[in-house]
């Protein structure tokens, strides 16, 4: 069981405990109903306390998070961990990994390969992606610990992707184009005046024998978001056949994860972690003639 202590700045001087923890704790109204029905759930100064108390500047505010109870089953698969400590795990995705177990790949998940990894270390963890890649999409994946660090961290990731794309890009941009489900099917999308509002920017790196090397960075997180937003405007990732891209240079979409940068919800210090593009993307880039570090 994990437990957190936070002091209350001067700011928060004469704020209710619910203020507090709902603001600056990031807790969410889920968590603090199970908080307040957990055994010395939340205590000011060592002494229980109710969410109404009004705080003082120094109180020190801790709080027992209730532990887990719904476990992925595990599975002896690759397992690579970039970052880890008591509240967060990054980890980098390989690709034909799927985040959770689906039919037919109910036991090559990286929620299987999580648990495989927590139970070799004694521990049973639920797994907790703060967001979430493609099956085929590689890179960094950051995994909440406990549900405090689930809820202060979401939507607050700073995520750039890398990508290989078909044709020629320079220079700098902006896609803001609306994303939503297309007509008559159950998981492919397409940029839609029906859909919900979609912003990506890009960044070219550099180019050769028609491909282009793209930096990304989302301001929505849509599904297939990089993937549809790139197509719409006739540069399909290279080996996205599922959104018009060709499977000559790779056979899966080239697109990775290859930097996030957060505050961490407990110690609030300013982490950035990388991951390199895998083998089967500079395999592609050198073909193309590209000089990327």
């Amino acid at each position: 069981m994990r437990e957190l202590c936070f002091f209350v700045p001067r700011a928060y001087e004469g704020v209710r405990l619910r203020g507090f923890l709902r603001g600056p704790c990031g807790i969410s109204a889920r968590l603090l109903a199970k908080l307040k029905r957990e055994p010395c759930g939340i205590a000011v100064n060592g002494r229980n306390a109710v969410v109404t108390v009004l705080l003082r500047a120094g109180d020190a505010v801790r709080l027992r998070l209730p532990g887990d109870k719904k476990f992925p089953e595990p599975a002896a698969l690759p397992f690579s961990v970039v970052y880890e400590d008591a509240d967060l795990l990054v980890a980098d995705k390989p690709c034909a990994m799927p985040m959770y177990p689906t039919p037919g790949h109910d036991r090559d998940s990286l929620a299987n390969a999580f648990a495989f990894y927590c139970a070799a270390r004694g521990e049973r963890r639920s797994f907790r992606p703060v967001y979430r890649l493609d099956r085929d999409t590689t890179g960094l994946v950051l995994l909440a610990k406990q549900p405090q660090a689930a809820c202060a961290l979401a939507g607050r990731i700073r995520k750039t992707y890398l990508a290989v794309c078909e044709g020629t890009l320079a220079g700098s941009g902006r896609i803001d184009a609306p994303i939503g489900l297309k007509d008559g099917r159950s998981i492919q999308r397409e940029v839609s005046s029906a859909g919900r509002r979609a912003v990506t920017r890009w960044r070219a790196v550099c180019s050769g024998a028609g491909y282009s090397l793209v930096a990304l960075r989302l301001k929505t997180g849509r599904t297939h978001q990089i993937r549809v937003h790139l197509a719409s405007v006739g540069h399909p990732l290279a080996g996205d056949d599922f959104y018009g891209g060709g499977l000559s240079r790779i056979g899966r979409q080239a697109l990775h994860c290859a930097e996030i940068r957060l505050i961490h919800p407990v110690t609030h210090e300013r982490m950035r972690l990388t991951s390199p593009l895998p083998e089967d993307m500079r395999r592609l880039i050198r073909q193309a003639g590209m000089h990327f570090k």
